[in-house]
């Protein structure tokens, strides 16, 4: 043993403080970085469906549709009003988009979900500070 985590080549210990870390950031923050999981699973699948490997392209897809879907499940709507459910239509929308985008092999209907989720990002980011 070479003292560090074999799973995923980290000192001992750190694996511990990356999840504190991601587990005390505020709520705003934890969108955001959900936020940009997603443009980097999607923006992924784009590089895969380009070297035309659709099988990697489809994970990736599901990866980003995995967030979209949590980040929905985690919306209340009852207490968020307005905000929320137009929210919830949006992430419904791009989980629907992104799964044509998968059946049609199309980068660009990717590309527009990348683009709603970076200008989503952008106010999340600009709320979280």
């Amino acid at each position: 043993m070479n003292g560090f985590d074999s799973y995923r080549n980290t000192p001992p210990g750190a694996t511990a403080y990356q999840e504190a870390a991601v587990t005390t950031q505020s709520k705003g923050r934890l969108i955001v970085l959900l936020y940009d999981g997603a443009i980097k699973f999607m923006k992924l699948a784009i590089r895969e469906l380009e070297a035309g490997n659709y099988e990697a392209k489809g994970r990736y897809i599901g990866k980003a549709q995995d967030i979209i879907n949590e980040l929905n499940a985690v919306l209340d709507v009852d207490s968020g009003g307005e905000i929320a459910t137009n929210l919830r239509n949006l992430y419904v929308f791009m989980n629907n988009h992104l799964s044509e985008a998968n059946i049609k092999r199309d980068s660009g209907m990717i590309r527009e979900v990348i683009t709603l989720m970076e200008q989503l990002n952008q106010s999340w980011k600009a709320i979280a500070g």
